[in-house]
């Protein structure tokens, strides 16, 4: 074989070897390219893990829809999180853990105030952005301009938690004039409480019953009948799931008479106790933050549902997921829109971002304020109605939760007396 045929040859393999490299190459990103890592610790055991395991559950439907429109900025998206069993001492090591062992680029808090303040320490030192899932006032003691917080609170969550529930009692009829105030001598309803006497005052209404009773109260028919004997208009109720339970329950069993009873009762949001408690639940007006109503349809909140209904029945969390799940999937939103558009992971740029722009959301539009919390509140307040038998599938239609107030997303009027529609 001549020389130059040998050459020609050879030109030709080294020609087509550089076409395979360039062909192979040109592949290497989207087969190669190292996973944007999120991470956080969450309650999938203890106390909270019902709520744990349905955030859970919402965040990872949201990863397996950006991974498999090819992730972010081209690199999948993968989750590295840990059990903080419901206990605020695991978070600071699981913190730790994930930025410095596991170096995750991006964190989100684990479910509730107890699990998330305890991170904050660790996440401020590491520069990082927070996405906060349900927590009160978290920042007001840390004043991080990196923190976020998912709950539609407002700045001011000490009166806009409240103020709906004195905004629709007060278009009842008739005119309510008197009001009766009752909590749990603990945190959170001694802050509820502590705003409804200022929204109380400034309505003219004359409080005739001011009280609060022990955390670990089991038997509240003796507070419902002290609170019958002052003859309230308003019945202001802030309490805890099971104390929630409790007083609904000896309500209907005092035949309890009033314009309109309700207020900050955690728990009545949960598909648990809506099961639990069922037509017991009929006329009480109380706070929520997401319900079937056609006023609250939001772009694409009706697809996130129809996903995370029959995973969480599977894995025993909220088989409803109105009131965390939402929420949980619109922060991931938030957050993956800040790292498509800074086009990176550099915290200080993501809370930038963040900070200035409005994002559309399945839960609606928001904007943060200043301290990271929503620049507008959006607590809603519902009044359960025609609730028969104790089926969850009524609560998944418009009628049985109907918006009451803020005036922007109500459903429907106030029906009262609360004594009258009750069963």
């Amino acid at each position: 074989m001549s020389k130059p045929l040998i050459r020609a040859m050879r030109a030709k393999a080294i020609a087509c070897a550089a076409a395979a490299l360039l062909l192979l190459a040109s592949t290497w990103p989207a087969a190669a390219a190292e996973p944007i890592k999120i991470g956080f610790g969450m309650a999938l055991t203890g106390g909270l893990a019902g709520n744990g395991k349905a955030a859970l559950i919402a965040i990872q439907i949201w990863a397996e829809e950006v991974n498999a429109k090819g992730g972010l900025l081209g690199r999948p998206v993968q989750l590295v999180y840990y059990d903080d069993q419901t206990n605020p001492s695991t978070v600071p090591g699981i913190y730790t853990k994930l930025l410095d062992i596991d170096q995750v680029d991006l964190v989100v808090s684990g479910y509730g105030t107890n699990l998330e303040a305890p991170a904050m320490p660790i996440i401020m030192q590491h520069g990082m952005t927070m996405m906060g899932l349900f927590g009160l006032a978290v920042n007001d003691q840390f004043h991080y301009d990196r923190f976020f917080q998912i709950q539609p609170n407002g700045p001011n969550a000490k009166i806009s938690s409240i103020e709906g529930f004195f905004e629709a009692a007060m278009t009842a009829k008739p005119t309510p004039k008197t009001v009766a105030i009752v909590g749990a001598d603990a945190e959170y309803p001694k802050v509820a409480t502590e705003g409804a006497r200022e929204i109380a005052k400034k309505l003219g209404l004359k409080i005739v019953y001011d009280r609060s009773y022990p955390p670990n109260t089991v038997d509240f028919t003796p507070i419902i009948r002290s609170i019958q004997a002052a003859n309230p208009d308003v019945i202001y109720v802030a309490s805890y799931p099971p104390d929630s339970a409790g007083m609904v329950r000896a309500a209907n069993e005092v035949g309890l008479k009033a314009t309109v009873f309700g207020g900050g009762m955690i728990g009545l949001q949960f598909a648990a106790l809506k099961q639990q408690l069922g037509p017991m639940l009929n006329g009480i007006i109380c706070y929520d933050l997401y319900v079937p109503e056609p006023t609250m349809n939001f772009p694409g909140i009706k697809e996130f549902l129809t996903k995370y209904q029959p995973r969480a029945t599977e894995a025993g969390a909220d088989p409803l997921g109105f009131y965390l799940p939402p929420f949980a999937y619109a922060a991931m939103q938030i957050l993956g829109e800040a790292v498509e558009e800074t086009q990176g992971v550099d915290q200080a740029k993501i809370a930038e971002y963040i900070h200035k722009t409005a994002f559309k959301t399945v839960v609606g539009d928001i904007r943060f304020a200043a301290n990271g919390e929503w620049a507008e509140p959006r607590i809603i307040f519902v009044q359960y109605r025609g609730i028969t038998g104790n089926d969850l599938e009524q609560f998944k239609k418009p009628g049985t939760a109907v918006v009451v107030a803020p005036a922007r997303y109500k459903s429907g009027d106030v029906v009262a007396p609360y004594t009258e529609i009750k069963h």
